[in-house]
């Protein structure tokens, strides 16, 4: 059985969740040690490179069938 909430309320819930979910960033980088600091960017620039790399790669092949 779903549970009905009205435009108003999701509205406001919304708006929280954009406020609240801004600051979780910044809250858990103050909480953390210049080590875990600089892991958790190493791991995000890993990811970063392996998307940009596999949508290359896709590229690449598109434009090979293309020919």
């Amino acid at each position: 059985m779903a549970i009905r909430i009205s435009p108003e309320v999701r509205a406001a819930m919304a708006e929280i969740a954009r406020k609240t979910g801004a600051l979780g960033g910044k809250t858990s980088a103050k909480n953390m040690t210049a080590a875990e600091r600089s892991e958790r960017a190493k791991k995000a620039s890993l990811a970063a490179a392996k998307k940009r790399t596999a949508d290359r790669l896709e590229r690449e092949r598109a434009a090979k069938k293309r020919k």
